[in-house]
């Protein structure tokens, strides 16, 4: 993301002005814009006008256009933003308080301007405009007859091609079938990776299956790639890992991005400290339950005693549409920022982030135990 201006006041009164270069843009700008604010940027509008003999002629004119935002719909796979709202200034083709469609794309301005900008909008802001942050890791899951080409970013795990084809079994007067069958499907994914990976920025190329499916599919291809002399793949034989992976489904990531190799080949990217917070907040969980808290009343009472040390947050939980929610959990951010303590902010789009939407979105690591918090809960339900 470039930041090509930027004006806040002391009150958290102001705009930004950004242009999104990659898809992961789109992802920090859905999470930036909220309802109600202030969204200018170029957009087409069909517009009639009449003649001096009375025919009417209707033509599309590019225009610039501000809305107040009213509903906002993130297209993944398009990587395309969809605001919709009033028009709130002069304009010579849209009426005030006509309705308009925004579409944000990649490489194209807009002005985003907020009656508050809090701690938690500004600090995504700073993250999306910091050019060491990419998709530095991506990942092939496969069985027979299924792959599944994922780009794994710091906010974001995405499905970039699905690759599907029926094998017939090995059987005595299938053989060349099966053996024709599975090339064609090999030689599909190795497109896939060439079309979907950019090896300028990824470091780290993860192959996982169960059984011997990786092994074979990895000799396939560098095989290929001698026969085909494809550079591209044999300058980066060194960043394919190989893995195992209990199913070639995407719900396998979770799993994968846990194996040691692949946290020491991954540690320095965001991806794996969120995995590695939710790793340590389960096995806490499990071993000091009197340490490990989920859900809003909870971790908010453990921080009324600055006993936080690790706060595991959704981004979904600041999206929320009432505007007074979204403070409290800003304000518990900042909170425990104060106290000392690690906040892990997790995106929902990720494998780790729909973990942690399953405990409520809100998670912490305490400092020290706090079983009153659990005796809390038996004294109300017995009341």
């Amino acid at each position: 993301m470039k930041l090509i201006d930027k004006s806040i006041d002391k009150e958290g009164q102001g705009y930004v002005t950004l242009v999104p270069e990659e898809p992961e843009d789109m992802w920090h700008a859905y999470n930036l814009i909220s309802e109600g604010d202030y969204v200018r940027s170029s957009t087409v509008r069909k517009v009639q006008s009449e003649s001096s003999t009375g025919s009417s002629t209707s033509n599309r004119v590019r225009t610039m256009l501000t809305i107040a935002v009213e509903t906002i719909d993130f297209d993944t796979q398009a990587c395309m933003l969809r605001l919709k709202g009033k028009n709130v200034e002069e304009n010579q083709y849209v009426k005030m308080g006509a309705y308009h469609t925004l579409d944000l794309e990649m490489n194209r301005k807009f002005r985003l301007t907020k009656h508050e900008w809090d701690s938690v909008s500004l600090e995504r802001v700073e993250m999306a405009c910091d050019p060491t942050k990419s998709a530095d890791l991506a990942a092939v899951i496969m069985q027979d007859g299924l792959a599944q080409i994922c780009l794994i970013t710091s906010s974001m795990t995405i499905v970039r091609a699905k690759i599907e084809a029926s094998i017939p079994r090995k059987r005595k007067n299938f053989i060349q079938q099966h053996e024709k069958a599975l090339a064609k499907f090999y030689d599909n994914i190795i497109q896939g990776i060439l079309r979907h990976i950019d090896f300028d920025i990824v470091k780290c190329v993860i192959i996982a299956s169960p059984g011997f499916v990786r092994d074979q599919f990895y000799e396939y291809m560098f095989q290929m790639a001698v026969k085909t002399d494809n550079k591209t793949l044999l300058e980066n034989k060194s960043k394919f890992m190989l893995i195992h992976s209990s199913t070639g489904f995407k719900h396998s990531l979770k799993e994968i991005l846990q194996d040691p190799a692949v946290v020491n080949k991954i540690s320095d990217t965001k991806a794996a400290s969120e995995v590695k917070a939710l790793e340590v907040f389960y096995t806490t969980l499990q071993c000091e339950p009197d340490k490990a808290f989920y859900g809003k009343k909870h971790v908010e009472k453990a921080n009324e005693a600055q006993a936080i040390e690790t706060l595991l947050i959704s981004d979904n939980l600041f999206r929320c549409k009432d505007v007074n929610l979204r403070k409290e959990y800003v304000k518990l951010v900042d909170s425990v920022r104060e106290n000392g303590g690690d906040v892990k902010i997790f995106s929902s789009l990720h494998i780790s982030g729909e973990q942690l939407e399953q405990l409520t979105g809100i998670a912490a690591i305490l400092r020290f135990p706090m079983p009153e918090l659990d005796e809390d809960d038996e004294s109300e339900t017995e009341d």
